[in-house]
């Protein structure tokens, strides 16, 4: 099957790129970077984003497009001019896509899009599923603009999901990295109060859920890429101490946070969502790591603690 997928130059894209070419899948990469292909199996596309080119001709025949493009949201602090590209850089390039898919003379059966779980916006410890509201912040807006612009594809019978994606567990990008320093340190603990929900997930598990929302004909809308437990920063913070050996007890004061970061601090760390998968464990989606510290010892085990 071939599978195109944009914004397949990061951490999640790059991952899903290798599991699909390691299973003898065509891939694709839309990037607006090197063509130069990565490895084999995955061929670079260079494309842009904002309007038609030559790039369009790879959708023809796919048997799934995949949409993870846009400007990182931890990037830089939010100012006016930035917090308008994280919402065009995903915005556009998914309406981009979807006319692309639409001109084809072979659509693909199934587009999955990316989104976040900061589609609900901040929700204190309420359990959020998939048929939650949307929130009123800066990034609940943009995700459900977002989810709006990729549910334009089913008009031509085209299957559409929607991944509200939480944190992504990777040992060597992403967040996770971000925060061994002050635990190694052992100056490590919860941002905050430690109250607010972080729901996270193990790339190995992000990859076979979207593998899977690929495959599985039941689902469509939004689906929550989230493991079933999320956890408290407290009780994240002290999993991590746990797997490191090293003390989690000093908090990290939100003034200090938003002093640091503004608006983002809020938004990303201070607040968060209490999201669980429904949709995916209702259609027998089966987790390999449901528990925080189980996905902990898997990333890095022995390694973690020196």
């Amino acid at each position: 099957m071939k599978v195109v997928i944009s914004g397949g130059s990061g951490l999640l894209g790059t991952a899903l790129a290798a599991s699909l070419a390691d299973e003898r899948h065509d891939v694709v990469v839309l990037t607006r970077g090197s063509a130069t292909d990565p490895a084999p199996g995955v061929k670079r596309v260079r494309w842009t984003p904002d309007g038609s080119g030559a790039w369009t001709s790879a959708i023809e025949g796919a048997g799934a497009v995949i949409n993870l493009a846009g400007e990182s949201i931890g990037a830089g602090r939010w100012s006016a001019a930035r917090k308008q590209l994280i919402e065009d850089s995903r915005v556009r390039s998914t309406r981009s896509l979807v006319e692309a898919m639409a001109a084809s003379s072979a659509p693909p059966p199934v587009f999955v899009s990316g989104s976040a779980v900061g589609y609900y916006g901040p929700c204190g410890d309420q359990v959020v599923t998939e048929a939650s509201p949307a929130g009123a912040d800066f990034l609940a807006q943009v995700c459900a603009r977002w989810e709006a612009e990729a549910g334009r594809a089913a008009s031509s019978g085209i299957r559409v999901v929607a991944l509200r994606t939480g944190i992504v567990l990777d040992k060597t990008d992403g967040a996770l990295p971000k925060m061994l320093l002050p635990f190694r340190l052992g100056v490590g603990g919860p941002l905050g109060s430690g109250q607010q929900y972080w729901p996270w997930i193990h790339i190995d598990d992000w990859v076979n859920l979207v593998r899977w929302a690929i495959l599985t004909p039941a689902l469509s809308g939004p689906v929550n890429v989230t493991a079933p437990n999320p956890t408290t920063s407290t009780e994240f913070a002290r999993s991590l101490g746990q797997a490191m050996h090293r003390p989690a007890v000093l908090p990290t004061p939100g003034f200090a946070l938003r002093l640091m970061l503004g608006e983002m601090a809020d938004a990303l760390l201070l607040s968060g969502q209490r999201a669980v998968p429904a949709k995916a464990l209702g259609l027998g989606f089966l987790f390999r790591y449901e528990r925080l510290g189980d996905a902990l010892a898997a990333l890095f085990g022995p390694a973690l603690r020196h």
